[in-house]
C-alpha cells in the first residue's frame, strides 16, 4: 500500500511541478517573436506606439524567463529523487536530448538575453535586433528538444533494449518520431495563441483602466488579429495530431471519446457524459450520433478503438484513467472554440464599425468585449494545461509507451516523505503564482500612468535612445 501512495504521490508532486513550469514557457517562446515584430514594426515604421510595446512586454519577458528557468530546474531534479528508474532505464536516450536542449538553446537564450533586456541604448539597433531574434530562437529551439524528448516517451523508435536498458540505434528515428511533428506543430501554436489572448487581454485591461494611447489600441488590434489566424490552423493542426495519436495510441482516443465498448463503426460524439470505471459505462450521456467516426476516421461508419479492447484477460487495465483524460480534453476544447468566437467576433465587429472600412476602430469596441477579453487574457493558460494533462495522463500506465511503465521507475521511498516535498511546493508555487500576477497587474496599472514616448520625445530614433537611457538609468525626461 505504501508503494501505491507513493506513486500516486509522486505523480501528483512532477503533475504540480509541471504544470507550474509549463505557464511560463508557454508564454516566451512566443512572446520573443511578438518582441522581435514589434521591434521590426518600429524600424519600418519609426511609429513609437511600436517601442512602447516592446518595452512593456520586454518585462513581461524577462519576468517569465526567469520564472520558467527556476522551475525548469526543479523539474531536472525529480528524475533522480521521485523517478530513478527513468534515467536508469531510458537515460542513455533522454540523457543527450536534455543536454542538447541546453546547449543548442538555453546558452543561446542566456548570452544574448542581457543584450535584449538592457542593450538598446547601449549597442547599435541591428545588434539589438538580431540580440531579440536570437532569444526568440532559443525558446523555439528549447521547444524542440523537449517536445522530441517527451514525443519519444509516447511513440518511441530508434532503440533497442540490451540487458533492459534503452540504446540509441537511429538518432534521426528517435528525434523525427510519428508524433513529434504534430506536437511541435500544436505546442508552438498553443504559445502564439496564449501570447494573442494575453497582449489583447492585458491591452483591453489597460484600456479600461483609461489607458487610451495609441500603443494600446494596437496591441488590442495585434492580439486579436494574430488570435484570429492562428485558431484555425491550431484546430486544423489538433485534428491531424488526433489521427497521429489514434494510430499510435489508440488507448488514449478511447479515453478522449469516453468510448467504452465497441458500437459498430458508428461511434458517436459524446458531447457531455460522466464516465463511471467501476460499471464501465458513461451516465447522463449526451451525444450527437456518428460524429466521432466522422471526425476522427472521415466516415460516418469508421470504426473508434473502444475502452474493453484494453483490459486483459486477468483483468488488468491497460487504458489510461477515463474522467481524467474525458474532461481535460473538453476543456481544451472548449477553451479553444472559445478563442475563436472571441477573436473573430471581435475583429468582424471592429471591422464593420471601422470608420473608413479599411482600419479597426478600437474605440468602436463595446465594453461587454473588451471585459470579455480580460480574462481570456489567461485562456493560453488553460487550455495548454487541459491539452497536457489529456496527453499526459492518456499515456498512463506507460511513462515510455510499450516500454516502461510509470510504476516500475518510482523511487522506493517514504510517502510521507513525497507528501511533505509535495506541500512545500504547492504553497511555494502558489505564492510564486500569485507575485507573478500580481507584477504583471502592476506593470499594466503602471503603464497606465507612464509618459508616453511620443509624448516625450520627438519622433527620431536618437531622441528614444537617449529617453531609454535615461529611464534605464531611473532619471525622468526633464533631468
Amino acid at each position: 500500500m505504501e508503494a501505491l501512495d507513493t506513486l500516486i504521490l509522486s505523480r501528483i508532486q512532477f503533475a504540480a511541478n509541471i504544470s507550474f513550469h509549463i505557464l511560463f514557457p508557454t508564454i516566451t517562446i512566443a512572446l520573443g517573436w511578438f518582441l522581435l515584430f514589434f521591434k521590426l514594426r518600429f524600424q519600418w515604421t519609426g511609429d513609437l506606439k511600436w517601442m512602447e510595446a516592446y518595452r512593456f512586454w520586454v518585462k513581461v519577458f524577462a519576468l517569465s524567463f526567469a520564472m520558467g528557468v527556476v522551475s525548469g530546474i526543479t523539474m531536472s531534479f525529480q528524475f533522480g529523487t521521485n523517478w530513478p528508474g527513468f534515467m536508469e532505464k531510458v537515460g542513455n536516450i533522454a540523457g543527450p536530448l536534455l543536454a542538447y536542449e541546453v546547449m543548442t538553446a538555453f546558452f543561446l537564450e542566456a548570452v544574448f538575453i542581457g543584450i535584449m533586456l538592457f542593450g538598446y541604448s547601449r549597442v547599435p539597433s541591428w545588434l539589438h535586433t538580431t540580440a531579440t531574434f536570437l532569444v526568440a530562437f532559443g525558446t523555439t529551439m528549447s521547444t524542440f528538444w523537449i517536445i522530441v524528448l517527451n514525443s519519444w516517451m509516447h511513440t518511441p523508435q530508434g532503440f533497442e533494449m540490451i540487458d533492459g536498458v534503452a540504446h540509441a540505434t537511429d538518432w534521426w528515428a528517435i528525434i523525427f518520431n510519428p508524433s513529434m511533428p504534430y506536437r511541435l506543430a500544436h505546442m508552438l501554436l498553443a504559445s502564439g495563441l496564449t501570447v494573442s489572448f494575453l497582449v489583447a487581454g492585458i491591452a483591453a485591461f489597460r484600456y479600461i483602466l483609461g489607458d487610451r494611447k495609441e500603443t494600446v489600441r494596437s496591441q488590442i488590434r495585434v492580439g486579436l488579429t494574430f488570435a484570429a489566424l492562428l485558431i484555425p490552423i491550431q484546430i486544423f493542426a489538433g485534428d491531424m495530431h488526433g489521427l497521429n495519436t489514434l494510430e499510435h495510441q489508440p488507448a488514449k482516443v478511447a479515453a478522449m471519446e469516453g468510448n467504452w465498448s465497441d458500437r459498430d463503426g458508428n461511434t458517436p460524439l459524446i458531447l457531455f457524459a460522466l464516465p463511471n470505471e467501476e460499471t464501465r459505462e458513461n451516465d447522463f450521456e449526451i451525444a450527437i450520433p456518428n460524429m466521432a467516426s466522422i471526425i476522427l476516421t472521415h466516415h460516418a461508419e469508421g470504426a473508434i478503438p473502444a475502452l474493453d479492447d484494453f483490459v486483459a484477460e486477468d483483468g488488468t487495465v491497460l487504458h489510461p484513467p477515463v474522467d481524467k483524460v474525458f474532461w481535460s480534453f473538453r476543456v481544451m476544447v472548449g477553451t479553444g472554440f472559445a478563442m475563436l468566437l472571441l477573436s473573430w467576433g471581435s475583429l468582424a465587429f471592429l471591422w464593420r464599425r471601422a470608420e473608413d472600412g479599411r482600419r479597426f476602430a478600437i474605440r468602436k469596441l463595446p465594453r461587454p468585449l473588451l471585459w470579455g477579453l480580460v480574462p481570456m487574457a489567461l485562456s493560453g493558460w488553460v487550455a495548454t494545461l487541459a491539452g497536457w494533462y489529456t496527453t499526459e495522463i492518456g499515456r498512463q500506465p506507460w511513462l515510455v509507451n510499450g516500454v516502461m511503465s510509470t510504476a516500475g521507475a518510482v523511487a522506493d521511498v517514504p510517502a510521507g516523505m513525497v507528501l511533505s516535498t509535495l506541500i512545500g511546493y504547492l504553497v511555494i508555487y502558489a505564492a510564486l503564482l500569485f507575485a507573478y500576477l500580481g507584477v504583471i497587474i502592476y506593470l499594466a496599472t503602471k503603464a497606465r500612468h507612464g509618459e508616453p514616448l511620443t509624448e516625450m520625445t520627438p519622433a527620431s530614433s536618437e531622441a528614444v535612445v537617449d529617453a531609454i537611457a535615461r529611464e534605464d538609468r531611473g532619471l525622468t525626461p526633464a533631468e
